[in-house]
This record gives C-alpha cells, structure tokens and sequence, in this order.
C-alpha cells in the first residue's frame, strides 16, 4: 500500500514537469518564430531610413516611386518627386525600399545598369 501510493507519488511529479515544461517550450517557440524576426525587421527599417539621401530612388509604403529631391532632419520629413514638377513630402518612416543602381562593366567594355534592391538584413 505504502509503495503504491509513492508510485502514484512520483507519477504526479512528472506530469506536473511535463505541464510546466509545454507552456515554457510555447513561450520560447512563439519568440523565435514571431517577435524576434519582427525586430530585426524593425531595425533593418529603422537602418534604412537614417541612411537614406537626396538623389535616392525609392519606394513608398504607398506604392508611389520616386526621388528624394530634399530631407528636413530637424521635422523628420523628406521631399520626394514622383513625376517632372509633382514633389510630395513625407514622413522619412514612410519609405519602405531604396533601389541602388549598379554599374557593371561586361567583358567588351559596355556598362551596363542593372537595378537591384538595397535591404539591410
């Protein structure tokens, strides 16, 4: 009788471990699926909108390309043109992307553009 009941015992003890140990396990999941790409996403925007400059040609969490003509640090604002004559100004948080162009010399000499994306990782 006495045996029984420590068998009984030590069976609760490992389910509560187990109980605890699923919740825990849940927790640490959740981080490394969910928050932790989320703020490396944050820092990389936060990255790309200290390091944009005038003359970058760049996207809009709109959907609007354009120019950056002129950027006011003191209110946080850019000036982006987005045809001839047509200037909006902007949040700088609003840019989502800045498209570099790259020169590439090919084996005959020629240059050549090509447009890639500049992502911070």
């Amino acid at each position: 009788m006495v045996f029984g009941i420590l068998a009984q015992d030590s069976a609760q003890n490992g389910s509560s471990l187990i109980g605890l140990a699923l919740p825990v396990l849940m927790i640490v999941g959740f981080y490394f699926l969910l928050i932790r790409p989320q703020r490396n996403r944050q820092r990389a925007q936060q990255a790309l909108v200290a390091s944009l400059e005038v003359g970058d040609d760049v996207l809009t969490t709109g959907g609007i390309f354009g120019t950056i003509v002129e950027i006011d640090d003191d209110e946080g604002t850019v000036t982006v043109e987005i045809a001839p004559g047509t200037r909006i100004r902007m949040l700088r948080q609003g840019i989502s992307q800045r498209f570099v162009e790259d020169t590439n010399e090919d084996d005959d000499g020629d240059e050549t553009a090509d447009q890639g994306i500049d992502r911070e990782p």
